[in-house]
């Protein structure tokens, strides 16, 4: 503990104790129980910005996916400082989500969109480990994107209503992305009912193309 005091700068506390009683001062709403739903898609987004990077970092993306990420990083600060600041607050906030932010992601969803193959089928998460993080990220997203309608709905007027329109544009984008990172590998397809109709083939000893959609039924 002696050398851990020593190579603490001066002057610097890592805790506070302020949060210890279950409230936070979440920017200039004030402060707030840490279970209010400002806080809660606060820490949502935080999660999707820190699953974008686990993707960038070990999923062998290529230069120019990861530059698009770095961006959407970006973005993600700009979104969740947004959702700090009361959309009435006298002064402005140092990040606002606007139209620019969200135009920008549909061009890259475009732009990939248009090298991905076969956008209409259903995949399940899976293939290149880049893709799979994509996905999982793609999820945390959407999850994200949920929590600030509930907070949009909870604060009207309070919350920029962009911000939740800029995690919708994003959870395609990644899903565009993962769509192209499993571009030579392949995607792994949802077969409908697989196990169910593996089950009724081994019960009635048919082979696969002997087993009638009635049979499984």
């Amino acid at each position: 503990m002696a050398e851990l005091e020593e190579s603490q700068p001066a002057g610097v506390t890592w805790y506070t104790r302020e949060g210890d009683e279950g409230e936070t001062r979440f920017g200039r709403h004030g402060v707030v129980p840490k279970t209010d739903l400002r806080v809660a898609a606060y820490c949502t987004c935080d999660e999707a910005n820190s699953g974008v990077s686990v993707a960038m970092s070990v999923g062998g993306l290529p230069l120019h996916v990861t530059t698009t990420l770095a961006s959407v990083q970006n973005d993600l600060f700009d979104l969740v400082t947004d959702l700090t600041v009361p959309l009435d607050d006298p002064e402005p906030s140092p990040a606002r989500i606007h139209p620019s932010h969200i135009e920008r992601l549909e061009r890259a969803i475009d732009h990939y969109g248009a090298e991905a193959t076969d956008l209409g089928g259903l995949v399940l998460p899976g293939g290149t480990i880049g893709a799979s993080l994509l996905y999982q990220a793609r999820c945390i997203v959407r999850r994200a994107e949920i929590s600030v309608w509930a907070v949009i709905e909870a604060y009207p007027g309070l919350v920029n209503p962009l911000t939740a329109t800029y995690l919708n544009r994003l959870s395609t984008l990644l899903f565009v992305l993962a769509r192209e990172a499993n571009e030579e590998h392949g995607d792994v397809m949802w077969v409908p009912e697989a196990s169910a109709r593996a089950m009724a083939q081994e019960e009635s000893g048919s082979g696969p193309d002997e087993v009638s959609d009635g049979a499984i039924a």
